[in-house]
């Protein structure tokens, strides 16, 4: 098999043979139980020594990936530093505990002692995505957040950049064997059919996937063929809607500036991209926009031959749907693709319109509302979304907290005065929502709460100490937070750096 990259010379994409996927998935099985014991500050040094690891050959490898996708130095260098960062930060998260939610009511007169705890599941299968080679692939979010719920994981690696893949996972079972985890702690294999058998193995416990809706659901439908189903946590594309508020085409030229820079920021490869932005009637914004675009005309590649040919049939799909053109660059090359800004009537946004699917890559839909009544009746009809933004005309705009209201039912982010691209890896970070942004609304696959996906809940009753996992015991080893009696108690030790990934 061969995959056609940026830069457009065919590179080899080695499949894994069967008998090598059961030998990776037979060792992260083997290593389960023991990564489920180690204390959260030792996982979180693993953590750490891939982190170093990985930036000891920062330069090495964002030159790699740039020879497999053309994204840029300028931009892969980052990457690569978010991708240190992200696993330093999961680190913090490991070593903090208040993930595992350890609970401990002791008996009273008319209740028994109960105590209760996150356990990981154990082995989780990863998908990275193609776009984001450090900071969604291999050594991802999904990895990091994994190994530090407990999860030993077997990546499967992207076509759309495999030496990479590979160098990374290199890295990975170097540093952790350094640090000393357990053999089979981080997995790799790659290939379609590895792929689709690692979904399939048994000892898997969950999936983590980032990449498209049809990826995420024939991963979904695969994973539900099981004797016994598992979790698909698939991160998919979506729409992400933009709604300006009547004050805010005061902002015009600043607004149509910070659009253009949104939704063609990676050549519009983000799965925060904003595919539509509605807009005050005769507001000017389209036009102004297309003229931003005939101005300063971004460039850049779609990463490889299919994601070219899908968002040329996604513009036709949406052209056949009733857009029409507002404003279109000129493509340089077969991988460097047209821009294009595109404008609908009101009265064709329904909600289930070819309008309101996402086109991978560097367009940008814009619809205009005539008053407050069709636009909430837009975004009412609006799908399911990883993030929607709220421009304003800024401090006490009295339509801002109703519009919030108004997207929070359909996105797992609201922000208000920034656009959507980018996602921070912290605490507080939400990047989920309804279907098709995800298959599980209630997950995140970045920030703290991303563990959560990756372990279940395990009551003791009148457990024996020596039958409690040790963040139960009375004694608190690992100086962890914990609920007690109704209260939580923090260890006055416990000191974690509550760091953050722009």
């Amino acid at each position: 098999m061969t995959v056609t990259l940026a830069g457009g010379a065919p590179a080899p994409a080695v499949e894994s043979a069967y008998e090598e996927v059961c030998r990776v998935v037979a060792a992260a099985s083997a290593a389960a139980p023991a990564v489920a014991a180690t204390a959260p500050a030792d996982r979180a040094q693993w953590l750490r020594a891939i982190a170093d690891a990985v930036l000891a050959q920062a330069p090495a490898l964002a030159a790699l990936a740039d020879e497999e996708t053309g994204l840029g130095l300028p931009r892969l260098d980052g990457e690569v530093l978010r991708c240190a960062t992200q696993l330093r930060f999961y680190a913090d998260v490991c070593v903090d505990g208040g993930w595992l939610g350890a609970t401990i009511d002791h008996a009273t007169a008319t209740t028994p002692d109960l105590r209760r705890v996150q356990v990981p599941l154990g082995p989780v299968a990863v998908f990275g995505a193609s776009n984001f080679p450090f900071g969604f692939g291999t050594l991802g979010n999904d990895t990091g957040s994994a190994l530090a719920a407990g999860a030993p994981v077997v990546v499967k690696g992207h076509p759309a950049h495999p030496r990479t893949h590979a160098a990374l996972a290199d890295i990975a079972r170097e540093a952790l064997a350094e640090a000393g985890a357990p053999a089979g702690t981080f997995g790799a294999v790659t290939g379609l059919a590895a792929g689709e058998q690692l979904v399939l193995a048994p000892e898997i416990a969950a999936v983590a996937f980032t990449g498209s809706e049809a990826g995420g659901m024939a991963l979904h439908r695969l994973a539900a063929t099981r004797a016994i189903p598992v979790s698909v946590y698939a991160e998919m594309g979506t729409v992400n809607a933009v709604v300006l508020t009547t004050t805010a085409v005061e902002r015009l030229a600043e607004l149509a500036h910070g659009c253009l820079a949104s939704f063609t920021m990676g050549m519009g490869q983000f799965c925060t991209k904003p595919g539509l932005v509605l807009v005050p009637a005769e507001s000017g914004f389209a036009a102004r926009l297309g003229a931003e675009l005939h101005d300063t005309p971004p460039k850049g590649v779609l990463l490889t031959t299919g994601i070219h040919e899908g968002y040329g049939r996604g513009i036709q799909d949406l052209l056949a749907a009733g857009a029409y053109g507002v404003a279109r660059s000129d493509a340089a090359t077969p991988i460097g693709p047209a821009v294009w800004v595109l404008g609908a009537d009101p009265t064709l946004i329904r909600a289930d319109s070819p309008l309101l699917r996402e086109c991978f890559g560097p367009v940008v839909l814009v619809v205009e509302y005539a008053d407050s009544a069709q636009r909430d009746e837009l975004i009412a009809a609006l799908p399911g979304a990883l993030v929607a933004s709220v421009m304003s005309g800024g401090p006490g705009d009295p339509e801002v907290a109703d519009l919030v209201a108004a997207l929070a039912p359909k996105v797992g982010r609201v922000a208000v005065d920034a656009w959507p691209t980018g996602v921070a890896t912290t605490w507080a970070q939400q990047h989920g929502g309804p279907w098709p942004a995800t298959t599980d609304p209630r997950a995140t696959s970045v920030g703290a709460a991303a563990l959560g996906r990756f372990t279940r809940p395990v009551a003791y009753q009148g457990a024996p100490a020596a039958a409690l996992p040790v963040p139960l015991q009375e004694k608190n080893i690992w100086r962890i937070s914990r609920r007690i009696d109704g209260r939580i108690r923090v260890p006055k030790e416990a000191k974690v750096a509550r760091c953050a990934v722009p």
